[in-house]
């Protein structure tokens, strides 16, 4: 009995030890499995993740989030590629200032401040200390092409000297010294082929700007002694990088003989934006209040940057003016808009700065946006109220075959060739760029609007007893047509439900202005206002929308508009 007894106690308790053995294998099994999600899902933290985790406050001073993960290639791949560059430069150094000087003399010739009679190279070397490569990645996009890029710096001694001819006869050469630069480089291999070496031709471009310093020094002088010539080659010698090598733009290097002018820089639609107002703008100003005026542009080339009209002594400033910029590529490209304060004989001040991608606009689709200004685009930890911009943007693509019209261009559905032919331009320039330029006029759209003031939710009480007697205030701010609805008494929640109708002689460039109020025997009372502009309802011919009314917490306007039009005439 004994025996069976230790036996039994014994199987048993080897079963046990034999299950907790494995259960404690399974358990750690599962937590080695966890660990390893766990990881995995710390690789493929992106920068919002790493903010949601982490709020700005709580940051350290000496972190710099990136746009982009830096490295994809091991630090040794990095080391072998810039050894061998080192071992090339010599080379490099040959074949690139050949290629800088032919192909930037002419831009810098393009973009030479008047005070200027000329501006060539005398010397050009790029100099002994080759540039770093500190990341590399393949980007993973077009399956007819290999996208490399390449993040560089460089703290090189060249050689560069410019001949600069001044109009008064000043010849002057200048030594362009301490050159300092930082930046991501794209290669694109394209397309892909069945013969050595598998790809037709490289496109190659600066991706990103990051960090561009220099120095001018007059050879045997001083430059100060010319008030103005420093920041005017400063100035131009930006603009030629920009125009010349900075993406959207790249340079095609044949490989394999072939035609490859579809590589090329090519106008790819046009962006129309309608700078409508502002609200809540910091006040630069000690005495009195700050006088705002924006810059927009999609490249920050001088020549293609917009500028609006500055409001004087105003933090809420209504605009209203439309601008047009040329888009080249929809999917990298953004639109960016600079407030600044202005400061009359001193240097404007910047009071805050915003962006839109261009990709996150519907083609043909309106876009009714309030974007909130920051200090700095790239590092937004900065969490001080600066403002808001109200913007309606347009995206409208060359060559849509989807029946896209764009309100400012009534012949944007015909093709290039008959937008040639109609304007009396050659078959052979069919370039859309041109012809949108060669063909501008003034583009004049009449009709009447029907504005149905259909209900508000959520005002703010203003009564004593906790309620208000809302009307609405209608205007057309170009005519100054104005229209009311009836007050309803007593109530948060108005219905109105009533129809106006206002005759419009220039749709695209007016702006209807609604408030809302409170009628008070001895005084009326502002509750909230909204602005919007008529090109959606053009576009669209009618719609219902729920507008938030600006200058009151929760309150909110809703709207059926409709549009019918007359005739469009062109000047």
């Amino acid at each position: 009995m004994g025996f069976f007894a230790g036996l039994f106690f014994g199987v048993a308790f080897g079963i046990g030890f034999i299950v907790c053995i494995a259960r404690y294998q399974i358990v750690r099994s599962a937590r080695r499995a966890d660990l390893a999600a766990i990881i995995a899902a710390f690789a493929r933290m992106t920068v919002a993740d790493s903010r949601k985790l982490l709020p700005g406050e709580y940051y350290p001073p000496w972190v710099v989030f990136a746009k982009r993960q830096k490295l994809s290639y091991s630090k040794l791949q990095l080391n072998w590629l810039n050894l061998q560059l080192n071992k090339i430069w010599p080379y490099v150094d040959e074949a690139a200032s050949d290629l800088i000087r032919s192909s930037v003399e002419p831009i810098l010739e393009q973009y030479k401040p008047i005070i200027l009679s000329s501006m060539k190279f005398s010397k050009l070397t790029l100099g002994t200390v080759a540039p770093q490569f500190t990341g590399v990645s393949v980007n993973e996009g077009d399956p007819g092409e290999i996208t490399m890029e390449l993040e560089m710096q460089w703290d090189g001694n060249p050689n560069v000297v410019l001949d600069i001819l001044t109009r008064v006869g000043v010849a002057l050469p200048i030594q362009v010294k301490n050159i300092a630069f930082t930046g991501l480089f794209r290669l694109i291999f394209k397309p892909l082929v069945a013969e050595f070496p598998c790809f037709g031709a490289v496109l190659f471009s600066l991706r990103e700007k990051k960090q561009l310093d220099f120095t001018l020094k007059v050879i045997g002088g001083d430059l100060s002694a010319l008030p103005g010539v420093s920041e005017a080659i400063e100035e131009t010698i930006k603009d030629a990088v920009e125009d010349s090598i900075t993406w959207p733009v790249r340079v095609v290097i044949p490989i394999i003989a072939g035609d490859y002018s579809d590589l090329e820089l090519k106008p790819a639609g046009i962006l129309e934006v309608k700078l409508i107002e502002a609200k809540e703008l910091t006040n630069k100003d000690i005495i009195g209040k700050s006088d705002p005026y924006a810059t927009l542009f999609v490249r920050p080339l001088r020549d293609r940057m917009k500028s609006s009209k500055t409001i004087n002594n105003q933090l809420n400033p209504i605009w209203n003016e439309h601008f047009e910029f040329t888009v080249e590529d929809p999917i990298t490209q953004h639109f960016t808009i600079r407030v600044f304060d202005d400061e009359g004989v001193q240097a404007s001040e910047l009071i805050g700065c915003g962006q839109v991608a261009i990709k996150d606009l519907e083609p043909g689709k309106v876009k009714d946006i309030w974007i909130k200004l920051v200090k700095d685009l790239v590092i937004q930890r900065d969490n001080k109220n600066r403002g808001m911009v109200h913007l309606e943007l347009l995206y409208c693509p060359f060559g849509t075959e989807s029946g896209l019209q764009n309100p400012f261009d009534p012949d944007f559905r015909l093709t290039d060739l008959e937008k040639a032919l109609k304007s009396g331009i050659s078959e052979t320039d069919v370039d859309p760029a041109k012809l949108a330029a060669q063909k501008k006029k003034e583009v004049i759209v009449r009709g009447v609007l029907s504005v149905t003031v259909m209900s508000a939710q959520d005002l703010p009480a203003v009564d004593l007893l906790g309620k208000s007697d809302p009307y609405v205030v209608l205007m057309m701010k170009k005519t100054e047509q104005k229209l009311k609805t009836r007050v309803i008494n007593n109530t948060l929640n108005p219905v109105w439900n009533q129809t106006f109708d206002f005759v419009i002689e220039d749709g695209l460039r007016d702006l209807l202005m609604c408030e809302v109020w409170d009628h008070d025997t001895f005084g009326k009372d502002k509750m909230g206002k909204c602005i919007m502009t008529l090109t959606r309802v053009i576009l669209e011919g009618e719609f219902t929308e729920t507008f938030n009314l600006d200058g009151c917490k929760a309150g909110k306007l809703t709207l059926h508009l409709k549009w019918t039009p007359q005739t469009i005439v062109r000047d």
